[in-house]
């Protein structure tokens, strides 16, 4: 079970990453101004939406890369990651914090900073850990 202290320590310990209070005061985590992983309350449409499905404990938004990879996500674990109406079109996946491996969320808001960091501060970050493109 992850938290958010595990949230706020993977992704504070990247490049050039800032939390900065959101919705509400709520924080989210950017590298250069660019969101990648943000706390989300559930919203009343959101609760009307779900019904009984709707998690009681924290949600985590993350941004993908496309709208594929978000429905990888979505097939692979529902009891992890959910959407909503409000992300219809978009990528990003809503995320159970308390249903996740803090393992699999680090790989995630890894992926995530990724794909929103500059090419070149992402590429550098790989080739410091020789990961491939």
């Amino acid at each position: 079970m992850a938290t958010w202290e595990d949230v706020r320590r993977i992704a504070s310990g990247l490049p050039e990453t800032s939390e900065h209070p959101s919705y509400q005061g709520a924080p989210a985590w950017k590298v250069r101004d660019r969101a990648f992983v943000w706390e989300r309350p559930l919203r009343r449409a959101d609760l009307d939406a779900l019904g009984a499905a709707a998690p009681d404990g924290p949600v985590l938004g993350v941004r993908v890369p496309d709208l594929g990879a978000k429905e990888a996500l979505l097939a692979d674990d529902p009891a992890v990651y959910f959407t909503t109406p409000h992300f219809d079109g978009y990528p990003a996946v809503l995320v159970r914090l308390d249903r996740i491996d803090p393992d699999e969320l680090a790989e995630l808001v890894v992926e995530a900073w990724q794909d929103r960091a500059p090419k070149r501060l992402a590429a550098a970050y790989r080739a410091e850990r020789s990961e491939p493109a």
